[in-house]
């Protein structure tokens, strides 16, 4: 009997409610609160296996503590990325430490957060300290696509991946009336050997209610640029809260007629786990 691919989201968040304890160093978008048994519940209600939780930048900006008690009381469910500062001197022994953390499979870097040069010390200092610890090095860089393009030029042996579909994405409706206006740069990073790319957050670009038709002619240039070994599904769960319910995220996904069984199976968990060498523990 052949062995089911995990269900896995590239991409989700867990955080606590402001307080003096913890408090929020921004906003997000997304309720008050979704602490990690909440994540997991919503993951058991749809049948997503595992998920990669990202340390919110907007909230907890470079500290992952909350993630790290997370993943302590979730170790088979989750693995966990956090953003990095290029300011700080020591980055690069930082990322070194975060990779021996069992359950870490990777850093971040938010190109969207200031201006930045493709020679800047710290950017580059970063993405080497990932291939040195051989984790990949998440990028938002919606907006700033030719500079992501330079980045990965310049460091070839850092494995990059692309946040959201590189494309800007809304916290709330509507969605942008060319939601896919950097699609063709998007599909020329395919060029890149070194770059991977998140399908995530899509539904939120759709013109159209579940199940989101109008975004599989735009995904499927971007599946055929860079193959579906090199794509992950993801739902960018709570940003997208106010645009579609976690089941809606997920199940567009499973109703599409656009993709093969085998297609879907990589797309929602084959590729992460070969990308960012993880898999769920599936009990049972």
């Amino acid at each position: 009997m052949a062995v089911q691919t995990p269900t896995i989201d590239v991409q989700v968040h867990a955080y606590q409610r402001n307080s003096p304890e913890r408090p929020w160093a921004g906003f997000l978008q997304g309720p008050d609160e979704v602490t990690g048994d909440d994540m997991v519940a919503a993951m058991d209600a749809v049948g997503v296996d595992g998920a990669l939780l990202i340390s919110p930048f907007s909230l907890y900006r470079y500290d992952a503590s909350y993630a790290l008690e997370v993943l302590a009381k979730h170790p088979d469910r989750f693995a966990l990325i956090k953003p990095f500062d290029p300011q700080s001197e020591g980055v690069a022994d930082e990322i070194a430490e975060w990779s021996k953390i069992p359950g870490v499979v990777g850093a971040r870097v938010m190109l969207t957060a200031q201006e930045f040069e493709a020679d800047d010390p710290g950017l580059n200092k970063i993405f080497a300290a990932g291939a040195q610890a051989g984790i990949p090095v998440n990028v938002m860089c919606s907006g700033k696509l030719p500079l992501f393009a330079e980045l990965a030029r310049r460091n070839p042996e850092t494995r990059m991946v692309i946040d959201h579909v590189g494309l800007a994405q809304p916290p709330e409706p509507p969605a942008p009336p060319d939601s896919f206006a950097d699609l063709a740069t998007v599909v020329s990073l395919a060029a890149l050997d070194n770059v991977t790319i998140k399908i995530s957050g899509a539904g939120t670009l759709s013109h159209q209610p579940f199940p989101y038709t109008d975004i599989w002619e735009p995904l499927s240039k971007v599946f055929d640029a860079f193959g579906f070994d090199r794509c992950m599904w993801g739902t960018d769960w709570t940003r997208a809260v106010r645009l579609l319910t976690f089941e809606q995220g997920v199940e567009a996904f499973r109703v599409t007629d656009q993709l093969s069984d085998s297609e879907r199976a990589t797309l929602m968990g084959g590729s992460l786990m070969k990308i960012y060498n993880w898999s769920p523990v599936i009990s049972g």
